[in-house]
């Protein structure tokens, strides 16, 4: 199968570029879907394809938009909504939580909600508090809606196609960073698995569970470890919804350790709710207590000068990993300072250029 180096915005795009030629009932929406911006390039030329009754330039009402967007759903078409910032999502809970979540529940499976709203989150250039957050645990505690995560271009393809082609709401949360990374991807149309996490790196003496771009941040950190005789298993979780952890519990049974790392607020994280999960089930599995990573309670700061420390990263990971450990030889103190220097090159707010790929 022919493959090609891109990356994963332009993976998104040939995702919606192939879902929109196989199936004319696929529509797309969004405010500024006509910008020169293109939703950050994701839909950058799709008129081409879709034509211009297929692509649809929508009013600054968030609320209208995922209104007309579920009633077309209902009524056969299959609508992708974009939003920029999953801040502007906000505008539209009443319609995701009340109606598209609960249409097929209260119908008593007759009716069937086939949207996909796709919402961007991360950080970068200074947008603070409200346009730097990560909100997928609040649409993740919603019964009756999916939320996927993609991380890398060739999965992220497949992925944007399968929740196209799925009969359930799909919440689709990009990172902005994510963006960027490349990787080789399948050429046509294929479908990825929407159910479970993927395991990205293998490893013996340590589980990590990140989400979205701490995949990356995690896969740093086990290069470093690895060079201290520390292999550590990864996980890409890709589905925050449904949750489901077999893969997590079996890497754990052999590892005894656990770390989770949150895009979003380390307090009522996506982390909280694997950790609890695992201590649940299999407590006698943990041979030291397992470990959270994510964002501090407060939010989040535009001034560059506020932002050190303030995410999780490669450097928290593998100090935390070390000290869990208790590993402190002469090998992690300079490993250890390697990443630091690594790290203190790379600018603070915007996309880091390091993560190109392919993983």
């Amino acid at each position: 199968m022919t493959k090609k180096l891109i990356t994963t915005g332009d993976a998104i795009r040939e995702g919606l570029a192939e879902a929109g030629k196989k199936d004319k009932n696929v529509l797309l929406f969004a405010e500024g879907i006509d910008d020169p911006s293109s939703v950050f390039g994701t839909t950058k030329g799709l008129k081409q394809i879709y034509g211009e009754d297929r692509i649809i330039e929508m009013p600054v009402s968030e609320n209208g938009l995922c209104g007309v967007a579920i009633g077309s759903a209902l009524m056969g078409k299959r609508p992708v909504i974009s939003f920029h910032r999953v801040e502007f999502a906000l505008l539209a809970l009443e319609q995701i939580i009340n109606n598209a979540a609960k249409a097929h529940y209260i119908s008593n499976g007759k009716h069937q909600v086939p949207l996909v709203i796709r919402a961007i989150i991360g950080r970068g250039w200074g947008q603070g508090p409200e346009h730097s957050q990560s909100l997928e645990i609040l649409f993740a505690s919603i019964p009756g809606l999916k939320v996927l995560m993609p991380t890398f271009p060739n999965d992220a393809k497949g992925m944007i196609i399968a929740a196209i082609e799925d009969n359930n709401p799909v919440i689709f949360l990009e990172h902005r960073w994510c963006h960027y990374v490349q990787g080789l991807v399948e050429d046509g149309y294929f479908v990825a698995d929407i159910t479970e996490p993927i395991k990205v790196r293998d490893g013996n003496k340590f589980t990590i569970v990140a989400s979205s771009f701490m995949v990356l941040e995690a896969l740093k950190a086990a290069i470093h470890l690895a060079n201290c005789n520390i292999e550590v298993e990864v996980f890409d979780l890709r589905v925050l919804r449904p949750l489901k952890l077999k893969k997590i519990f079996e890497s754990v049974h052999k590892t005894g350790c656990l770390m989770t790392v949150d895009c979003g607020f380390k307090t009522l994280g996506i982390g909280a709710e694997i950790i609890s999960q695992l201590v649940s089930a299999q407590f006698g599995s943990f041979k030291i207590p397992p470990i959270r990573l994510g964002m501090p309670d407060h939010p989040i700061p535009s001034s560059v000068g506020m932002l050190n420390g303030l995410y999780p990263d490669a450097i928290q990971i593998f100090e935390g990993v070390a000290r869990a450990l208790q590993c402190s030889s002469e090998l992690i103190s300079k490993e250890l300072k390697a990443l630091k220097i690594e790290k203190a090159n790379l600018p603070m707010d915007i996309p880091n250029p390091e993560f190109k790929g392919p993983f």
